[in-house]
């Protein structure tokens, strides 16, 4: 028996003309609410307007008042299977109850709903400037006229046609298509009853005629790989405890402050049951990391990207969700509550941060709208050769203001005390990584990318005025100028540079056979050159013990027991001199192997005395550098640093003093090589006692047990233009720190 409610029934001022009809159909029209939804009948009374609507596969299609929900009227089946109209005799908010072959469904109508963004939100798009992306685009949980659903909103000036799909369409593109403002490219629509949980892409018709599906760029939560869906996240607020942290915070990143850090990769840290078991989320995290972490000293834990990504064994360095955390760990709350831990226990957090490329992966960014949206246009200028991922235009506003909303969203929705921009230099020169002729010189024949030096002058400058006490911090490995410096003098204005010179030139340095090192002393004094050029972090991260560079006590020379002496002197030597301090998971431990993403570290070996004994090493490092004025207070200041030997290549043999604010002096000397040295005098500049307050080769370390006896005095003899000398004994391949005693005068 034929359902009358879809009988064809001819009136011409319900029917479409036959263009607009086949567009629907076929999932081409560029504007539904032209067409559906409710319209005036024209001559008729005003009191009277009709209804269409497009519903695929749909039986039939009652119109009820919304309030009551007592039926006003059917619709009727025109022109095309799917298409239902009919005249409403009066207006009042409505909605449909749908008869779909498994069964009813009642919901409000999509297209019922008036325009939804602001004027003020599509300007400030536009002109790349709105700094609350999060809240703005993507999917957006809401009440609308007393109906709750998800709001979306998706920029794709170049599209002729976007839609929402989903399980709860059936994944059909005809269903829920959105509207386009005009200027700024933003396709919105509003779909009732929808919640958090919902998995969703956008269907986008290109410029090209060519259909694509697409994740959100603005998904606040993802599908966990190898699903590519985005996710409608669960907004609710969440509740923070940890104000004070963020009140005294920019006290705790300055640079007259103590900062060390513990670099992670979240996923290979540890794991339920071991190598092959199952990924910690950030609750197990919370549990097991964070008192890990402030146990063995360090001030904050830097995550390698945990932006969604589609690749593992990119470690989030390839992220095509600039504003959902992973969903390999867990919710977005989930992460929200792993933050608010750390600041409670007093433990910062800084977010690796990709801005420079992004992954060619099909349903990402790429293409977005049929055009080079996100990317530059040219090759030359818009794919990473050595990454093969696309390169962000950031002299486009709308990618600008995008990736800028992006930094600000981890800063302020997920409280991050400091972001560190991955891959600073890709970014500054356009012929980075290239041969000659296949770069695009800039506007005025030049090198420097001159709208990425602009978008990271903008960031620095955004984040201090939006964000205050937050930081960002460059990963750049040229000698471009004025890194650190304020954008207001020239600068890019970042918080601290990662010292890349440092790291080469010192793990040269150690990687050498002892017998060798007098040749390459340079290697180490070199770097103190320009300690002071910038404002430095010194960096032992990920990339370095990856891709067959081996682990750091791999890098060592020497006999087993020369490898851990080797490790705890170059330990020792960058925790004193000027810098900060990033030490990449498992290197605390001397773990032998190279890291593996895919597996856990190799924990087993705190169960043998050597690599606890580095273990150990790391805890009391970082408490005197806490401790210990001298070895933080005047990092960035070439008066808190002076050489005392510098130039004993023979014996391998270095020396310095680093200085407090009010003149307090710590010294420290460093032997090279596995020779003790006995009676090594060295000029210091405070008479009296001087006390061994550190020896890397003390016997809890695992080494030799060979020192001062705790303390030694100072005499009335100027050596290396200091006031007075002492004597030392210097263990074999060892690190020795002394400050004046209680007697020194």
């Amino acid at each position: 028996m034929t359902d009358l409610n879809v009988t064809t029934v001819k009136d011409d001022a319900l029917w479409l003309s036959a263009d607009d009809a086949e567009a629907l159909v076929r999932g081409s029209h560029g504007n539904p609410f032209s067409m559906l939804g409710v319209h005036a009948c024209g001559e008729e009374s005003e009191e009277t307007c009709l209804l269409r609507v497009y519903l695929p596969g749909a039986l039939g299609v009652d119109v009820l008042d919304r309030d009551t929900g007592e039926r006003r009227c059917s619709l009727t089946g025109i022109q095309k299977p799917g298409l239902f109209a009919g005249r409403l005799p009066h207006v009042a908010p409505y909605k449909l109850r749908i008869r779909w072959p498994g069964g009813e469904q009642e919901t409000e109508d999509p297209y019922s709903f008036d325009l939804l963004l602001g004027e003020m939100d599509l300007y400030l798009i536009g002109e790349g400037n709105h700094r609350n992306l999060g809240h703005c685009l993507g999917a957006q949980p809401m009440e609308i006229d007393g109906v709750s659903g998800v709001r979306f909103a998706v920029w794709a000036p170049n599209a002729r046609r976007v839609s929402v799909v989903g399980n709860f369409n059936g994944w059909d593109g005809r269903r829920h298509v959105m509207r386009l403002r005009h200027p700024a490219g933003v396709w919105e629509l509003f779909i009732p009853r929808l919640g958090p949980g919902e998995a969703y892409k956008y269907e986008i018709l290109d410029a090209h005629g060519t259909l694509a599906l697409k994740a959100d760029p603005v998904a606040l939560a993802t599908e966990t790989p190898p699903h590519t869906s985005s996710v409608v996240a669960d907004t609710t607020p969440f509740t923070w405890h940890d104000a004070e942290w963020i009140a005294h915070r920019g006290d705790h990143q300055a640079p007259d402050r103590p900062i060390s850090v513990y670099e992670v990769h979240a996923a290979s840290w540890r794991k339920h049951g071991g190598h092959d078991g199952v990924t910690y989320s950030w609750r197990d995290l919370t549990e097991h990391l964070i008192p890990y972490v402030l146990g063995m000293g360090f001030t904050h834990v830097e995550l390698l990207p945990i932006m969604e990504h589609p690749f593992g064994g990119s470690w989030g360095y390839q992220p095509l969700s600039q504003f959902a955390p992973s969903g390999r760990f867990g919710k977005p709350e989930d992460f929200a509550y792993f933050v608010d831990a750390c600041h409670q226990a007093g433990l910062g957090v800084i977010l690796d941060w990709v801005p420079a490329h992004f992954p060619t992966d099909p349903h990402g960014l790429a293409r977005f709208d049929g055009t080079a949206l996100y990317e530059y246009e040219h090759p030359f200028e818009g794919f990473h050769q050595d990454w093969n991922t696309y390169i962000y235009n950031l002299g486009r506003r709308e990618v600008h203001g995008f990736m800028l909303a992006s930094a600000l969203y981890w800063l302020r929705h997920f409280h991050i005390d400091a972001l560190r921009v991955d891959a600073v230099a890709s970014m500054l020169y356009r012929n980075y990584s290239r041969n000659e002729g296949e770069w695009i010189p800039n506007q005025y024949g030049g090198q420097e990318n001159l709208e990425a030096i602009e978008f990271l002058r903008h960031l620095n400058d955004v984040v201090a005025e939006e964000v205050p006490g937050a930081v960002v911090i460059a990963e750049e490995s040229t000698a471009w100028p004025g890194v650190t410096q304020p954008t207001r003098d020239g600068g890019l204005g970042f918080a601290y540079k990662w010292n890349m010179g440092w790291m080469h030139d010192t793990l040269e340095y150690i990687a050498k056979d002892p017998v060798y090192r007098s040749y390459a002393h340079h290697e180490l004094t070199f770097p103190m050159v320009y300690a002071f050029s910038e404002k430095y972090v010194l960096p032992i991260s990920h990339d370095e013990v990856v891709h067959g560079k081996g682990s750091l006590i791999n890098k060592m020379p020497g006999d087993e027991w020369q490898r851990f002496a080797n490790v705890r002197a170059y330990l020792s030597i960058m925790w004193t001199q000027p810098g900060k301090k990033l030490l990449f998971m498992g290197c605390e431990f001397g773990q032998w192997r190279e890291w593996n993403h895919d597996r856990e570290l190799d924990w087993s070996l705190l169960g043998e005395s050597h690599h606890a004994g580095i273990q150990r090493l790391i805890g009391d490092l970082n408490r005197l550098y806490q401790e210990k004025t001298p070895l933080h207070q005047r990092d960035s200041e070439p008066e808190g640093f002076a050489w005392v030997v510098g130039d004993d290549s023979t014996n391998s043999v270095f020396a310095w003093l680093r200085w407090n604010l009010i003149g307090e002096p710590l010294l420290v000397v460093a032997n090279m090589t596995p020779v003790p040295r006995h009676d090594y005098r060295l000029g210091v500049p405070v008479m009296g006692a001087w006390e061994e307050i550190f020896n890397s080769d003390a016997q809890c370390y695992g080494g030799s047990n060979l020192g001062n006896m705790g303390q030694i005095q100072a005499l009335d003899a100027p050596l290396h233009g200091q006031t007075a000398s002492i004597s030392l004994t210097l263990p074999p391949l060892g690190v020795v720190l002394l400050v004046p005693g209680a007697s020194g005068e």
